[in-house]
């Protein structure tokens, strides 16, 4: 998709793609009680646990906005006006579609719009609607992340020596961080921020094929050894207490970013071909992730029925990808006829800084 400047990246639509496909697997797999008893084969971990696309998504999120903001002054209010279009329109469609369902099953709809107004603060919004409210919060705190990298680079690592301290002491006071760690802003911050980072370094990334190579490979072995080790789930026993989870979105944030920055700025990737179509996929990611959880379900069950049995996850890898794209319609028509005509309205909300000017710090922070 087109930024509010113009820019285009088919290589970040890739990306989005991937992301995508990650959480619809991750889904496929684990519902309904069908999913892989066995540890997955292990290039095959990472889509076992395609929960990582999560983090892929917040990671590009921080490297999208560093890199179109590089250079520039923010207005802050257009800014947020016009995450409200890219955003809200979709949402409150799968607000009220989940209320509908709710309501058809006799649910009390009452308990359901306080879930809703928890969910600005709590990871309460149905169909992956809490990560939204992360992102929300992440807009919250960009200008002063901003106005730190444009300061010093380094300094916007600062975020993650208050987020892991914070998380180490909600694991010391309760037992465990997980649900802190993936569900909230205080693990999702460490991927935000070093989306950024990422960006802010690209120099030493573009071209270095060998070290994002190792960084691939490290981290497919880690969602390897977190599959095999029980996994998110934790064989059942979730939250899992183990103290990994205060370093995992700083470990997984790193490798995502690392890789997202080598992918984006090391090829000249053409708007055409099979490039162009994995790159639709991509421009359609925010549908696909919102609506699948509607229909998921129902394949993977319709699959495991009356098509094959969804065991080994091999199996259950081929057949997410046959739905994915059977799938795919649906968030193509939400991505034209929905998502983008209130995109019409959108407003600038960054302006090139005057060469030879010093960018102003509050610059970032200040409203339009």
């Amino acid at each position: 998709m087109r930024s509010t400047q113009g820019e285009y990246f088919p290589g970040l639509d890739h990306v989005r793609a991937l992301a995508a496909f990650l959480v619809f697997t991750w889904h496929f797999s684990h519902v309904n009680g069908i999913a892989h008893e066995e540890v997955a084969v292990f290039p095959l971990s990472i889509f076992a646990e395609g929960h990582v696309g999560v983090a892929i998504f917040m990671a590009l999120s921080g490297y999208i906005f560093a890199k179109l903001l590089e250079g520039r002054s923010v207005r802050y209010l257009p800014f947020l006006w016009n995450r409200v279009l890219r955003l809200l329109p979709l949402l409150l469609i799968v607000f009220v579609l989940q209320g509908i369902l709710l309501s058809l099953k006799g649910d009390r709809i009452d308990l359901y719009l306080l879930s809703l107004l928890k969910g600005f603060v709590l990871p309460t919004w149905p169909n992956g609607g809490w990560s939204i409210a992360v992102e929300m919060h992440f807009y919250i705190i960009l200008p002063l992340l901003l106005a730190l990298s444009a300061r010093n680079t380094h300094l916007i690592l600062l975020a993650l020596c208050l987020s892991i301290p914070i998380r180490s002491i909600f694991w010391l006071e309760t037992g465990q961080v997980q649900t802190v760690a993936y569900w909230t802003i205080l693990g999702g911050i460490d991927q935000f921020v070093l989306g950024i980072y990422a960006f802010k370094l690209r120099k030493v990334v573009t071209g270095n094929h060998a070290r994002a190579a190792i960084v691939g490979v490290l981290l497919v072995v880690f969602m390897h050894y977190f599959d095999a080790t029980g996994g998110f789930h934790n064989d059942g026993n979730y939250p899992n207490p183990s103290a990994l989870w205060i370093f995992y979105p700083t470990l997984v944030g790193a490798a995502v970013a690392y890789l997202i920055c080598w992918y984006d700025t090391s090829f000249r990737l053409p708007n055409r071909g099979a490039s162009a179509f994995i790159a639709r996929i991509g421009a359609c990611s925010y549908s696909i992730y919102l609506l699948h959880f509607f229909v998921v379900s129902t394949m993977a069950r319709a699959v495991d029925d009356h098509v094959a049995p969804l065991t080994g996850f091999s199996t259950v890898l081929i057949w997410s990808a046959v739905a994915f794209l059977l799938f795919l319609p649906i968030p193509y028509l939400s991505f034209r006829y929905i998502e983008t005509p209130p995109l019409r309205y959108r407003m600038r909300y960054s302006a090139p800084v005057a060469k030879g000017a010093k960018r102003p710090v509050s610059a970032a922070a200040r409203p339009a």
